[in-house]
């Protein structure tokens, strides 16, 4: 019995936004008794677009692609400040394709191993944060960056370009300020061993990348996202079952139970009343202030249930990505991988996340205001 009981907590502990969202769904069952009305809720073709591109990132990474293109970028970085702009930047641009857990599991280890070998640990707490920044800043720019951006590109209906201009000066803007703090670190020569990147044989490359095509067109409305997710997944059953347990299935099992719980508090008279009047008018710095209590994906879901203010949601709940380790769960990625290996300096890190989070999201929020004036 005990032994059951721990396991259940360690699973509630690996996985609290997921436990959270089926608590809410459970509760709010108790308002609106279940039906097949349930099932409409659910936004399956964002579900089935994600499944497929987590899939698809997943392919990439077993077979040792960002692995293997950091390291042809780090050959020719022969000091501490090349270095950290490598690994700063890489999940920056890529998270853009990649989404920005994915740049996070393949990144972070990876900059962690890197510094080790070149006798840079002191400075590990700010590279970690800063590649986390970095992921989080770059992927606002792309729908695939994130799941939020994924799901409110579809609920919107707005086309590819106008969510990347919608977010292009923020993203602008974060990299000049990423690059302005990696100059302000002193720069010294170094030499480090290069990491394993073995690249895997071309089928292991080929098909992640027939399906990312496939996907893009899922994107611009070309190909349906429930087939491309069918035709993933049985490919994934014939040749490539090890991919398909790698796939984050929490991820897919808090949308649903989101959705569920949005769906069921919108039909709930009193609810629906109160959030409209507390979110029309100001979805964006509501957007803010939710995810750094609930994350942005649960804010991105809660709040687009109550207001069509599709830009304003946009860029709240992806700047809102920024300040708490939970305003985006993409973050707990890099603090799990630094108190691994590092857990003497959790406490460190956490400050200086934060320190540098605040500092970002202030800049992020005066640069809405400015373009809200002049526009």
């Amino acid at each position: 019995m005990k032994k059951v009981a721990f396991t259940v907590w360690n699973f509630i502990k690996s996985q609290v936004v997921l436990c959270a969202a089926l608590l809410l769904a459970v509760i709010s069952a108790f308002f609106v008794a279940p039906s097949a009305e349930y099932f409409e809720y659910v936004d399956w073709d964002t579900l089935a677009l994600l499944f497929a591109l987590m899939a698809v990132m997943k392919g990439f990474q077993s077979a040792g692609l960002f692995s293997f293109l950091a390291n042809k970028l780090l050959m020719r970085a022969n000091t501490s400040r090349k270095l950290m702009f490598v690994l700063v930047f890489l999940p920056f641009f890529l998270s853009m394709l990649i989404t920005n857990d994915v740049s996070l599991i393949t990144f972070v280890p990876f900059g962690i191993i890197v510094f080790r070998s070149a006798g840079l640990e002191k400075r590990m707490i700010p590279l970690v944060v800063l590649q986390t920044l970095a992921a989080n800043l770059g992927s606002m720019l792309t729908p695939m960056g994130n799941p939020q951006n994924l799901y409110l590109y579809n609920s919107s209906g707005m086309t590819f370009g106008s969510m990347m201009l919608i977010m292009l000066p923020y993203v602008v803007l974060s990299g000049l300020g990423l690059a302005c703090v990696l100059c302000a670190f002193r720069s010294e020569p170094v030499q480090f061993a290069q990491t394993d990147s073995t690249l895997g044989g071309k089928f292991a490359l080929i098909w992640p990348a027939v399906f990312f095509a496939v996907c893009i067109l899922g994107l611009f409305d070309i190909v349906p996202s429930l087939i491309i997710a069918a035709v993933v997944l049985v490919f994934l059953l014939i040749f490539d079952r090890k991919t398909l347990t790698k796939i984050d299935y929490s991820l897919i099992g808090t949308f649903i139970a989101l959705f569920i719980f949005i769906g069921n508090m919108k039909n709930i008279e009193a609810f629906r009343s109160f959030l409209s009047s507390v979110i029309v008018g100001n979805e964006e710095i509501v957007a803010v202030l939710s995810s750094q209590v609930i994350s942005n994906v649960p804010a991105a879901l809660l709040l687009s249930g109550f207001s069509t203010e599709w830009e304003a949601l946009i860029v709240g709940c992806n700047i809102g990505g920024l300040g708490t380790l939970i305003a985006s769960m993409a973050s707990l990625i890099s603090y799990k991988a630094l108190a691994r290996d590092y857990p003497e300096k959790r406490g460190k890190y956490l400050l200086q996340f934060t320190l540098y989070n605040v500092a970002f999201l202030a800049v992020l929020i005066a640069l809405s205001y400015i373009l809200a004036i002049l526009l």
